[in-house]
């Protein structure tokens, strides 16, 4: 099984994991005439494979190795399999919220807003469960996320005063989705760090297979109950574009890789200081909305300072919970 041996190699993984966690969105930016609740299934389905050859490719090297992919699978408690799968359960509803959200302001708000809480959530609820780094560096990068995010949420206020649309439903879709999103990483730490542990490929794959169940009760209740727009039904999926599926699978593949690479780089580094990294995926989702889609595009200079700032304190954010491990 392939594990890093040092820092350096680490925190490579993890800022991979937050490029690919920023970066998969774009891929139902560049659907066209598609709904979001038809493409999560081909997302949900991409998330799962990737874990699942990622799984028997890096975590399976050595048959020998007692703890590799199978061998852990088959080792690993019960309990600890319905955690991970119970995490991605709960991972899936917070990311059909932040597409939802996407939808609805874009991805330079739905992201910093969203994922910013949820660091906060997450790196506190991972930290009590395995208190590995420094507790004093890592609130004072969990304080600049949260200034982050209110800078985020007046860079998108002020959109409203230069006469663009906002809309508070999707700021209550995004603090929703956040709070989702930061509860899923304490139960993989529970699943990681007590009893039969479960190696991170295997963790993997099973909060993959959690929220690709689980797409059976959230999504068909969003595509019968959208937060956007009509009704949808099962038939839409089959009449969907090629180009639809094929970006929705893409999508899963881009957040999937980085979700493995997260879960490897935890097993050196602690879920804590992995998760804090990765979730700076929102600057690189921010500079995908205000460079490559304009979403900002004749905004006042109020809204580009507050921006500014964002970026500024999740950087800060990064470097307080990278030095943290230290």
């Amino acid at each position: 099984m392939f594990t890093p041996h040092s820092l350096g190699t680490a925190l490579v993984m993890m800022i991979t994991s937050a490029i690919c966690w920023g970066s998969w969105a774009n891929t139902y930016k560049g659907v066209k005439n598609y709904r979001f609740e038809l493409f999560y299934w081909d997302y949900a389905i991409g998330i799962f494979l990737i874990s699942l050859i990622l799984g028997h490719t890096m975590g399976n090297t050595s048959p020998n190795d007692a703890n590799s992919l199978i061998n852990n699978m088959h080792s690993a408690g019960i309990s600890n399999a319905l955690y991970t799968m119970a995490a991605g359960a709960i991972f899936n509803l917070a990311n059909l919220l932040l597409v939802a959200a996407i939808d609805m302001a874009g991805l330079a708000v739905a992201f910093p807003v969203a994922i910013g809480i949820a660091l906060v959530v997450g790196v506190v609820l991972s930290y009590i469960l395995q208190p590995r780094g420094n507790a004093m560096l890592l609130a004072a990068g969990v304080i600049c996320a949260v200034v982050a995010v209110i800078m985020d949420g007046k860079a998108y206020g002020s959109l409203a005063i230069a006469g663009r649309s906002t809309s508070k439903k999707s700021i209550v879709v995004c603090i929703v989705s956040g709070i989702l999103m930061g509860l899923w990483a304490p139960l993989v730490t529970h699943a990681m760090t007590q009893g039969d542990t479960l190696g991170p490929y295997s963790v993997a794959i099973f909060l993959t297979l959690g929220a690709l169940l689980s797409c059976f009760v959230w999504n068909i209740y969003f595509m019968k109950r959208p937060l956007v727009g009509e009704p949808v039904s099962f038939s839409g999926f089959f009449r969907g574009p090629a180009s639809g599926h094929m970006l929705g699978l893409l999508g899963g593949v881009i957040w999937g890789t980085g979700m493995v690479f997260n879960l490897v780089a935890a097993s050196f580094t602690g879920v804590a200081i992995s998760y804090a990294i990765g979730q700076s995926a929102p600057m690189v989702a921010a500079l995908w909305g205000v460079l490559a889609w304009k979403e900002f595009a004749g905004a006042g200079s109020r809204a580009k300072l507050y921006l500014g700032l964002m970026f500024v304190f999740y950087c800060l954010a990064i470097l307080l919970v990278a030095k943290a491990n230290g």
